[in-house]
């Protein structure tokens, strides 16, 4: 099928070529709600600029885009790391766009490489998949990693989340731990909420109450969490957090109000990023393998790009990585709650 042209969304749009070539190369002089016409009629008709269509028709740009919800902490760096490896290695460049969680952003991010890449990585754990991708020509290979639940027909990479939080807070009862807290991520990200869900349904399953409070996936966030357990004197004996970050952020908490983790308090995270290793007492955490998550995600992408993926979901299950920081209580310590501990 031959692509759309300028004149054919110039006739569908029932304006001039040279309108819609202002309109589409971002020139100020077109005014919002035509801009907003012809962008849409493009989308319609599919239309990619004549740079890329060049390369549809002959060579690929080797140029892939990336996505991504947030730059902060090492969960990123090592997806990114990854990534750009497997890249690399192909002799393929990536362009990297990020959302900070929102979705018009996204949206732009997603305009801004029309054209100029051969596919997509998309990780949108806080937006609707169906959202973002609407705005792609048709046919533009992506693949999904992580993204929040949607119908889009994609190649999906998804981490199983429920598993790797219910095996964690298993682990925390196997050593004995019977009064739990969870630190969750953000509401509505799709990653912080099937982990509160795994964390919920393991202490179900063994008749424990959970205690939840609210975090933002940022170390900060899991300190404040932990101050406001030692303030109150809670008669705690674990602590998991939705990601390492804010598991490192409580632990130095603790550690600053005297509490010995893990003799009085066992703290677990999920992600496992390389800092969990070089703390100490080191990290218990979920492993996803990041960087080889990302580079599998880049992967498929060239599969897809060259038609040879078959689509679906490929889902990871992390494995439970156990260190110092839920080594069983001793033997001899008196359960104490934090107020006891703190004074």
């Amino acid at each position: 099928m031959p692509h759309a042209t300028v004149r054919d969304i110039a006739r569908e749009a029932a304006v001039s070529v040279a309108t819609v070539s202002r309109a589409l190369n971002g020139h100020s002089n077109v005014r919002p709600e035509v801009r907003e016409h012809i962008e849409s009629v493009a989308l319609r008709l599919g239309y990619v600029p004549h740079a890329a269509a060049r390369h549809l028709s002959s060579a690929k740009s080797g140029m892939i885009g990336v996505v991504v919800p947030d730059l902060h902490g090492e969960f990123f760096s090592e997806l990114l790391r990854g990534m750009d490896r497997e890249a690399s290695e192909r002799g393929l460049y990536c362009m990297m766009m990020v959302m900070h969680g929102d979705a018009q952003r996204g949206v732009a991010a997603l305009h801004a490489m029309r054209g100029r890449v051969d596919g997509l990585v998309v990780m949108a754990p806080q937006v609707s998949a169906d959202e973002l991708l609407a705005h792609l020509p048709r046919g533009m290979p992506a693949v999904l990693v992580n993204c929040a639940p949607g119908h889009s027909g994609r190649t999906e990479l998804r981490i199983d989340n429920v598993a790797g939080a219910s095996a964690l807070v298993e682990h925390l009862i196997a050593t004995g731990r019977r009064r739990l807290v969870h630190i969750s991520g953000p509401a509505g990200n799709i990653d912080a909420d099937e982990r509160l869900r795994g964390a919920q349904e393991a202490c179900a399953r063994a008749g424990l109450p959970l205690r939840v409070l609210a975090g933002d996936f940022k170390e900060p966030s899991g300190a404040a969490a932990a101050a406001t357990l030692v303030e109150e004197g809670a008669d705690i004996d674990a602590i998991f957090a939705a990601n390492d970050m804010m598991a490192i952020g409580a632990m130095m908490t603790l550690k600053r109000a005297g509490i010995v983790v893990p003799d009085q308090i066992a703290i677990a995270g999920f992600d496992d990023v390389p800092l969990t290793r070089l703390i100490s007492p080191s990290l218990t955490s979920a492993s996803i393998d990041i960087a080889s998550f990302g580079a599998s995600a880049v992967a498929r992408l060239v599969k897809a790009i060259a038609g040879d993926d078959d689509g679906g979901v490929e889902q990871r299950v992390p494995i439970v990585i156990v260190r110092e920081s839920t080594g069983p209580r001793l033997s001899a310590q008196p359960n104490q709650n934090l107020s006891n501990v703190h004074n």
